[in-house]
């Protein structure tokens, strides 16, 4: 005897040596543990299937470790077989037969002990205890295995828009239209859902025998597209839901005010423009889509003029070659949106006032007031030299009469009185 008592809370009570007391412990949890087996995590993957039955009906088989096995059918009951139908998508459960109604399988029973509470959407988050992988087992054997008998699957309703468009501003109401088809079951409720959260955008409690409701998201908001389904639910002794009904796509135009700015030539001032030199003008949204173009609208002061063009990018650039006085006033963007059969239009811009001015002569004023004084003195010396220079030479050159004069003179013989 080795003198160890265990109790109840499986606390271990032993007048042995300390290392013969821990291999006893490892003995027995090892022990308890291949009696009972290993729980499955709820984040492991269980594939489920009904066979040798008809859609849905058959024996539950589950595929672990690559390979398909069957469900111990100690303990099954509806509960179970209701998360099986609906992960199936086959309604839920009218029944569970047993000893090998649908045929008894073949290679490993994987698990035993489930303990569903008809809730879960997977058999995979139910408590479940994997067991032995051995062909039969005197606890439980392919005589034995689970099966379960559903209802059959809901038909998916319609859903439709209660309006001609597809796409709608931020904040607008949308109205959906959500049908049932003609089922034996009296509904419960209508969900509207959209691709990605999930809670329900719109619910509308059904009164007896209605097919058909209305479901309005009252404040519409981005993303910017997504896909809207509704589905219904019936209570027939079980709750439960039909598929999601047909994707309506609705896309939301949320149209931003454009920044607007212009690039010029270096040698012009702050929103100024010179006469014939080139200046562009450029608008920039956050968001483009398709069917967008982006209009530059000038105003001045005898009309206004616009410009549009698509809107393939974010930025859009207008290009003037030659600025004339015709482009002088006040530039404003705009970005317009034709998509869904509707029009969007986005506030204007900041208004861009471009003012033209003559190009900026070589000589200030000054400059050329200098040279001109510079140029009137250089005249000046020169027509003073000129006049020096006439009166000079005409000083050197006699005239006729002093020619003569001084021919007689010269051929003057003057008699000289003798001595």
């Amino acid at each position: 005897m080795l003198g160890c008592l265990l109790s109840n809370e499986l606390v271990l009570q032993c007048r042995l040596p300390a290392t013969r007391m821990l291999t006893v412990v490892f003995i027995m949890t090892l022990g308890i543990t291949l009696t009972l087996g290993n729980v499955v995590d709820m984040s492991d993957s269980l594939p489920v299937r009904l066979v040798d039955g008809g859609n849905c009906s058959g024996r539950v088989e589950v595929y672990r470790s690559r390979q398909w096995g069957t469900v111990c059918g100690y303990g099954w009951d509806l509960r179970d077989a209701n998360v099986v139908c609906r992960e199936l998508g086959c309604g839920w459960a009218t029944g569970t037969p047993r000893n090998g109604l649908f045929g008894r399988g073949r290679g490993v029973i994987w698990l035993t002990n489930i303990q569903c509470s008809g809730e879960e959407e997977e058999l995979a988050q139910c408590r479940v205890r994997s067991i032995w992988s051995r062909l039969e087992d005197s606890h439980c054997s392919h005589h034995d295995d689970a099966a379960a008998e559903c209802s059959g699957p809901l038909e998916r309703p319609a859903l439709s828009l209660l309006s001609d468009q597809s796409a709608f501003s931020p904040g607008e109401a949308v109205r959906f239209s959500c049908s049932a088809p003609p089922i034996p079951y009296y509904i419960t409720d209508f969900y509207l859902y959209r691709q990605g959260p999930a809670g329900p955008l719109a619910y509308l409690r059904a009164t007896p025998r209605q097919t058909r409701a209305e479901l309005t998201v009252v404040n519409m908001e981005a993303p910017k597209e997504a896909s809207y389904t509704c589905v219904y639910r019936i209570q027939g002794g079980h709750t439960l839901r039909s598929p999601p009904s047909n994707p309506i796509n609705i896309t939301v135009v949320e149209l931003h005010t454009p920044e607007i700015w212009y690039n010029v030539s270096v040698v012009a001032p702050p929103s100024r423009v010179v006469r014939g030199h080139g200046f562009n003008v450029t608008c920039s949204t956050p968001h483009h889509y398709p069917g967008g173009s982006i209009q530059l609208r000038l105003v001045r002061s005898n009309g206004t003029e616009r410009q549009s063009v698509p809107a393939f990018s974010p930025s859009v650039t207008f290009t003037f070659p030659s600025a004339q006085a015709s482009h002088e006033g006040y530039y404003y963007c705009l970005h317009r949106v034709q998509l869904g059969g509707r029009v969007f239009t986005s506030r204007e811009s900041q208004p861009l006032p471009i003012i033209l001015i003559e190009p900026t002569p070589l000589l200030s004023a000054m400059e050329v007031s200098w040279l001109a004084s510079a140029i009137i003195f250089v005249v000046a010396v020169l027509v003073i030299v000129a006049v020096a220079c006439g009166l000079r030479k005409r000083k050197r050159t006699p005239t006729e009469l002093e020619r003569h004069s001084r021919t007689c003179v010269e051929n003057t013989y003057m008699a000289l009185p003798v001595k």
